[in-house]
C-alpha cells in the first residue's frame, strides 16, 4: 500500500478527479480528520452520502455518493482546493477567517472544537487551521 504524506490533499484530490469523470461513487482511505471533512461536504451539499465500509484489506474506506444537477450535465462540487500543507501550514485567527468566493464557498478550518466550517467557526469565535476551501 502507497503511504502518502498528506492524506487530505490525497482524499481531495480523488473528490476532484472522481467528480471530473462524473463517477458516482469515489472510495477513500478513512481517517476521523476524513470523516469530518465528509461530514461537512454533505452538510454543506456538495456531496450526496458518505458511508464507512470494510476494504479488502481489512482497513476501513469512507464511500463518498457524489451530486450532481440534471442528469451529471452540471456539477454541484466545482472546487476544491488544499490551503495548509504539512510544508506550510497556514491559520487563521478568529478575526481574520477566509471568505472563499465571497461568502458563496466554504472553508473548512481545523479548531479546538473541531473541524468545522469558516460560518461556525465565526459563531464560536475560534480561529484554527484553514484545510481547504470548496466551492
Amino acid at each position: 500500500m502507497l503511504t502518502t504524506n498528506d492524506p487530505i490533499a490525497d482524499m481531495l484530490t480523488r473528490i476532484r478527479n472522481a467528480n471530473t469523470a462524473k463517477h458516482d461513487t469515489v472510495e477513500i482511505p478513512a481517517s476521523k480528520m476524513k470523516l469530518a471533512i465528509a461530514g461537512i461536504l454533505h452538510d454543506e451539499g456538495y456531496i450526496r452520502s458518505f458511508e464507512l465500509v470494510d476494504a479488502v484489506n481489512g482497513f476501513k474506506n469512507i464511500k463518498i455518493e457524489l451530486k450532481y444537477n440534471d442528469n451529471k450535465k452540471e456539477k454541484v462540487l466545482t472546487g476544491l482546493k488544499r490551503i495548509s500543507k504539512p510544508g506550510l501550514r497556514i491559520y487563521a485567527g478568529k478575526d481574520e477567517l477566509p471568505k472563499v468566493l465571497g461568502g458563496l464557498g466554504v472553508a473548512i478550518i481545523s479548531t479546538n472544537k473541531g473541524v468545522i466550517t469558516d460560518k461556525k467557526a465565526r459563531e464560536l469565535g475560534v480561529g484554527g487551521e484553514v484545510l481547504a476551501f470548496v466551492w
